[in-house]
């Protein structure tokens, strides 16, 4: 009878709710003999045993992604140029809700065309080759969320004693409270999407692959290894958060005219969601970070103007 007895002591809390820990990987510092990658991810939990693990996204399927979404956006633009009636390179006389609607457009044909596109390639569902992870992100959404908040807010409160520019681009999309409301809802429900499965879902996997394979000692033990197992390195997941993150900042830069101390808090930003997203294995617990951080800024923004009805306070 004493087997039926429950353990007494309780387990220990954890600020996430993760996978069980038997499905973590263990970081083990390679010894002197060995060779090969020391390694943080486990293999994909649904690969068949008899078949080779699947390095994805790497740095070719990433590169089809950015292909797809810049034909998409040239496509766009062109579209753009039609309805604005004005030349290509004429953006500034072009109504903000055009430019969102391009924008839009683009991201949601990027997504959907890779998600019918990448399935092929990896053999395996969009969302387990790209470990978006939906149950994890759903688990602890009541901390992630704050997470984000409170993350908004300190950079808000740093970026309130730096010295801005008298007109940056993003005043164009706060001229009235229909483009406003507009770009709210872009900027909480889709942006943050989009640039997760960009930055956190392609680009941080295929940089830290690129690196693993560029460091591999060309030895039979170290393709091997290679060629068994799935696994990321600590470096290469370090330069890859960095790189990815630089590259994160240097996409926003335009926004805020290439302020380099908003650049920095930013990049940042991306180095938390980078850990975040590394922490619980989940793009969308990113994108709950990401959502919520943006979430906090437009809600700033609808008190300090009475409800997006006096836009005038927004002036710089």
């Amino acid at each position: 009878m004493s087997d039926l007895i429950p353990n007494p002591e309780p387990p220990a809390r954890r600020l996430f709710s993760e996978e069980p820990a038997a499905a973590l990987p263990v970081y083990k510092p390679p010894t002197g003999s060995e060779d090969q990658t020391t390694m943080f991810f486990p293999q994909t939990p649904d690969s068949p045993p008899a078949e080779a693990p699947h390095r994805i996204p790497h740095l070719g399927h990433a590169l089809l992604f950015l292909a797809i979404t810049g034909f998409i956006l040239i496509v766009a633009q062109l579209v753009l140029v039609g309805f604005g009636h004005t030349t290509p390179g004429a953006q500034p006389g072009i109504s903000p809700k055009l430019l969102l609607s391009a924008e839009a457009f683009t991201y949601l044909a990027s997504l959907v065309l890779a998600w019918l596109i990448f399935p092929m390639l990896w053999s395996r569902p969009f969302e387990t080759g790209l470990q978006t992870n939906g149950p994890a992100a759903r688990r602890n959404a009541l901390k992630l969320i704050p997470i984000g908040i409170v993350l908004s807010f300190t950079v808000q409160a740093v970026s309130s004693v730096v010295t801005m520019p008298k007109s940056i681009p993003m005043d164009d999309f706060f001229r009235t409270p229909s483009d406003v409301w507009i770009i709210t809802a872009f900027g909480i429900f889709l942006a943050p999407l989009f640039e997760e499965v960009l930055f956190r879902g392609f680009l941080f996997p295929a940089f830290a692959i690129a690196y693993d394979w560029l460091s591999l000692p060309r030895t039979d033990a170290a393709k091997a290894r290679w060629n068994s197992s799935n696994d990321l390195s600590l470096p290469a997941v370090v330069f890859s958060a960095i790189l990815s993150s630089i590259l994160f900042a240097i996409l926003h830069g335009k926004q805020v005219s290439y302020t380099w101390p908003v650049l920095v808090m930013l990049f940042i930003v991306s180095l938390l969601l980078t850990t975040i997203r590394i922490r619980l294995r989940s793009v969308l617990a990113s994108t709950l970070v990401h959502a919520s951080y943006n979430a906090a800024i437009f809600l700033t923004a609808f008190f300090a103007t009475g409800g997006y009805r006096h836009l005038e306070k927004m002036t710089r």
